[in-house]
């Protein structure tokens, strides 16, 4: 079993705002010396909670102080960039650290209206549908797989590099899977956003396309999952209030920086019935525990769904709750460095 991170840069109580970065990039230290597979970064804008607006920016720096582990976007939404800049960066990225840079892709905004339209400008927002195209122009731009007859034809991705990134499609139900097939992307399933949505059919589909459409190999796949890793049952439930409160609250008003489990616990017994009925399932669809506990339903997980790599987004109060819930995730996993 493979185990990857997924960052979202969370804003801590313990460290100021303008400190996230910093976190991301000290964990990533940890994590590549721990053995993790890879470390993917998010994208978000205009928020309280993450700190993460630029992931191309941030893998980079994380790239030139880690060793081992892959690097990543987890993903760049790409319905507010140009493809064939996009694609220009991270052959820029691949260049620099050859076979270590992935490229993820996402279609959500990862914000509000507000920051799509001033991220648009000074163009407006386009209002249809248009991922598909950018999704295979991005791909055309970095593999010259323009026809001749393509108004892009003659258009370079520089740098010239053999050392491609590897393409990823982020999608958290089944509507992009037989794209990232056709395309000869991976599939990176994201539970943690809507696992009633969730299913191995996803994986089913995207595996039948890249086999029709004749890429080599097998169809990479990965899980993500939200986990909270503690010495005990008790403690991960305590500490796991955070991102609960905060996944059950999204989109009922203006946001909140991340609540401190004692102070989501408050807020807990203050719900009506129904609230707090929804508050406990949110709960019992992440995976929350203790070392065992976690890597038994993180088991049960990845064998539904047949996969061999998972994807741990740890979102928590406390940096220290962070770090301390993917080492103990790492050693229940038996992780080991390429140096040990």
């Amino acid at each position: 079993m493979k185990l990857t991170v997924i960052d979202q840069t969370p804003v801590h109580a313990d460290h100021p705002a303008h400190a996230a970065l910093r976190c991301s990039v000290d964990l990533a230290i940890v994590c590549d010396r721990l053995g993790y597979h890879r470390y993917w970064l998010a994208e978000h804008h205009n928020s309280l909670q993450f700190g993460g607006p630029a992931p191309e920016v941030l893998l980079a720096s994380i790239a030139s102080v880690t060793q081992y582990m892959r690097i990543g976007s987890g993903g760049v939404m790409l319905n507010h960039y140009s493809p064939y800049k996009v694609a220009e960066t991270f052959a820029v990225l691949a260049s620099l650290f050859p076979e270590r840079i992935d490229l993820g892709i996402g279609r959500a905004p990862g914000g509000g209206h507000l920051s799509s339209v001033a991220l648009a400008l000074p163009a407006r927002l386009v209002e249809e549908d248009v991922f598909t195209r950018q999704a295979t122009e991005l791909s055309a731009f970095l593999h010259s797989g323009f026809e001749r007859s393509h108004p892009f034809f003659a258009l370079r991705c520089l740098p010239a590099t053999v050392a491609l990134p590897k393409l990823w499609m982020l999608g958290s139900s089944g509507g992009t899977a037989k794209l990232a097939g056709d395309l000869g992307m991976g599939m990176a399933l994201a539970q943690f956003i809507a696992p009633q949505f969730t299913s191995p059919a996803t994986f089913q589909d995207h595996a039948s396309a890249w086999t029709q459409s004749g890429h080599q190999g097998s169809a990479p796949r990965l899980l993500a999952l939200a986990v909270i890793c503690a010495p005990t049952d008790e403690q991960a439930r305590k500490i796991a209030g955070t991102a609960v409160y905060r996944k059950m609250m999204a989109g009922r008003g203006p946001r909140e920086a991340l609540l401190s489990p004692e102070e989501v616990a408050t807020r807990r017994r203050r719900m009506h019935a129904a609230d707090q009925e929804e508050y406990d399932q949110t709960l019992d669809n992440m995976i929350v525990g203790s070392p065992e506990t976690c890597r038994t339903r993180i088991m049960e997980l990845a064998n539904f769904f047949a996969c061999n790599e998972v994807g741990v987004v740890t979102v928590t109060h406390t940096y220290t709750d962070r770090l301390t819930s993917y080492q103990l995730l790492a050693k229940a996993f038996g992780l080991t460095a390429p140096f040990s």
